[in-house]
């Protein structure tokens, strides 16, 4: 998505690329959390890209969706969860393969 603009919808939760919609990031996550998952997130996709059609592929895939989920990119929707909920997942441990 570097590059393009992301246009977020109304509500927050979702924000739109190139006509194609994507989940938001949590807006609660703290700033700095968001940059150091953000970074993880991009380690682990260079990664699959370093990795790919290996056998490591697989954990660096498991690495995005780690890192997608913390940001809440993935898995349960960050607006159906509690602000404890949410907190603990952008707390939880990711690991970084850098």
């Amino acid at each position: 998505m570097a590059g393009r603009a992301a246009e977020p919808t109304d509500d927050g939760r979702w924000i739109v690329v190139d006509g194609r919609r994507w989940r938001a990031t949590d807006p609660d996550v703290p700033e700095a959390r968001r940059d150091e998952l953000t970074k993880i997130l991009m380690a682990w996709r260079r990664e699959v890209r370093r990795t790919r059609g290996t056998d490591e592929e697989r954990a660096a895939r498991d690495g995005v969706q780690a890192a997608k989920v913390a940001l809440g990119e993935r898995g349960t929707p960050w607006w159906e969860q509690s602000p404890a909920e949410r907190e603990t997942r952008w707390s939880a441990d990711v690991p970084d393969p850098r």
